[in-house]
């Protein structure tokens, strides 16, 4: 018995997802909430010789090592406000996804939010640069002194955009 798939993007997709809202530089981007085991405070970091220029170095979290990657760095995300390190956040990751210990670190952290899968801007996404990582742009109402605006949130797929990180 077949199942017929459609793959037309006029469809509206429905359920929700649940995400981690978080600030680099000036934008907003989300992760999937099932993608994160933790937010820590920042905490001093230990430089790791010959890595990659994203790889921030690693931590001691309660016994075990971590590392830690800088997310604007991975991003090419222009460091414009130039905040110091010690304000930042750390995303520490699912080890099921990343299979060992991994935190990414962040500007902020805002919240965790639930939107609608009609929120979703699945084709602007795909105008960006062939980056497979972005699931998506999410349109987030909010009211400002009586006036509606619309945030953008890039969607990003964690596992993607890590994965040849994760496999070193």
């Amino acid at each position: 018995m077949a199942s017929e798939v459609h793959s037309d993007d006029s469809q509206v997709m429905s359920g929700s997802i649940q995400v981690v809202e978080f600030i680099l530089g000036d934008e907003k981007f989300a992760i999937d909430l099932f993608d994160v085991r933790e937010v820590v405070e920042y905490t001093r970091i230990s430089a790791l010789p010959n890595s990659p220029s994203y790889i921030k170095g690693i931590i001691d979290l309660r016994g075990e090592i971590t590392t830690i990657i800088d997310l604007k760095d991975r991003l090419n995300i222009m460091r414009k406000n130039d905040r110091p390190d010690e304000e930042s956040r750390i995303i520490v990751l699912d080890e099921n996804i990343t299979k060992k210990k991994v935190g990414i670190m962040v500007d902020d952290v805002l919240s965790v939010s639930t939107f609608e899968m009609n929120q979703v801007d699945r084709t602007g996404a795909a105008d960006v640069d062939d980056d497979s990582s972005i699931l998506g742009i999410i349109k987030k109402k909010t009211k400002v002194k009586d006036k509606d605006l619309t945030d953008l949130i890039i969607w990003i797929e964690i596992k993607q955009l890590l994965g040849d990180m994760l496999k070193m």
